[in-house]
């Protein structure tokens, strides 16, 4: 939910912030995305994050994961601004040149893994305002079914395909990339 505030934000505002909490910013509303994840979050996003860094190795596209800022309209109304838990760039032109910030400009995939408390943000929110500024591909990881829904834009619309715990899941952006979720599920597989 978005924070009480008395006027829209922009990048800016979201730079100036001298607290040590973590927000994202989506159309000039705040959204406050502390405390840090659980084990479970973080071992998920570790695993894919180690599959994908695998294929990349030796290769000119980077992945990164939160907190990794990414300005979806840089050269815009510049009051978007998400911390994917994990982000795949392709083209470097779009990486901070200093070396500081993130990327400037839409990644080519993002994936978020679903919490109680972000379900409805990264079902809903997040959903549409990647749909709308043009992110090619969209994971999202549910822990609690252990499935990832894969959203690829066709027409500038998601379709969505739901891959479950044994399946092997192309990385669409990354031809010849996939993640296999047996993986990816295997601490959790207990619980």
């Amino acid at each position: 939910m978005g924070l009480a505030q008395e006027r829209l934000y922009t990048y800016d505002d979201y730079m100036a912030m001298d607290d040590d909490g973590r927000y994202e910013l989506i159309y000039g509303v705040l959204y406050d995305i502390t405390p840090a994840p659980s084990w479970v979050h973080q071992s998920i996003c570790g695993n894919i994050a180690v599959q994908i860094n695998n294929f990349l190795h030796g290769k000119k596209h980077k992945v990164f994961t939160a907190p990794f800022d990414v300005r979806l309209d840089p050269d815009g109304d510049d009051d978007t601004v998400v911390q994917p838990d994990i982000t795949i760039v392709c083209d470097m032109s779009k990486l901070d040149p200093r070396g500081i910030g993130g990327c400037n400009g839409v990644p080519d995939m993002v994936l978020e893994i679903i919490s109680p408390s972000s379900k409805q943000m990264d079902r809903l929110t997040k959903f549409q305002v990647y749909q709308k500024f043009g992110v090619r591909e969209y994971w999202l990881v549910d822990p609690a079914t252990k499935t990832v829904d894969v959203n690829i834009l066709t027409n500038g619309k998601y379709v969505k395909t739901t891959y479950n715990r044994t399946d092997t899941v192309p990385v669409r952006v990354l031809e010849g990339c996939e993640i296999a979720l047996a993986d990816v599920f295997e601490e959790i597989r207990e619980l």
